[in-house]
């Protein structure tokens, strides 16, 4: 095969890079993936609560996949939970927030407090909210309360029963706050004056 002359830019035949070089290097571009956003979520702040390792052996070893679980809110009563499994850590959390906005419901918080105490259950994960008083502080464990700080609730107090898994705790936590309602709500359900 004969080698391309050298010349001036524009003659015919001159090359300034090797033949194939310019397709190699779109090639390598194309592999990327697609390009990371700068802000992964715009209308809520978000928290990554859990990030799990997972290796799968194979013939040349062991190859690694990361599971990213994350809280979302925007701090005035709603609240959110999502989870995204990826090759590398970034994308894993930007999957899970974008699972997570799909998931975001606004729920009854009122003065900064729930409106009544409620318990909630995932799995084998038990949570208890209880309303308190202004300056009580939120009195909760880290995954509960990544949850009510990002729904906006500044004064509640709670406690676990059962399984002390983080995602179990938090989904038990969304399913408390599920099933909170306002007076208004309970006497319409009910037609009685409260």
């Amino acid at each position: 095969m004969p080698r391309p002359r050298s010349g001036p830019p524009g003659a015919k035949g001159a090359t300034d890079a090797p033949q194939g070089a310019e397709t190699r290097m779109e090639r390598r571009g194309e592999r990327r993936g697609p390009p990371q956003r700068e802000s992964r979520s715009k209308l809520y702040s978000e928290d990554v609560v859990k990030i799990n390792r997972c290796a799968k052996v194979v013939k040349g070893g062991k190859r690694f996949s990361f599971a990213a679980f994350v809280v979302l809110g925007d701090g005035k009563a709603k609240v959110g939970c999502g989870k995204g499994k990826a090759k590398e850590v970034a994308a894993a959390i930007d999957k899970a927030v974008r699972d997570g906005e799909k998931n975001v419901k606004p729920y009854p918080i009122i003065n900064g407090t729930i409106p009544h105490e409620v318990e909630g259950r995932f799995g084998s994960a038990k949570v208890r909210l209880m309303p308190a008083a202004d300056g009580t502080g939120v009195i909760a464990g880290r995954s509960v309360r990544a949850v009510l700080e990002k729904a906006g609730v500044h004064n509640v107090l709670t406690k676990a029963y059962g399984n002390h898994n983080p995602v179990n705790l938090i989904r038990a936590t969304i399913d408390a706050l599920d099933r909170l309602r306002t007076r208004e709500q309970y006497q319409e359900m009910r037609g009685v004056q409260l």
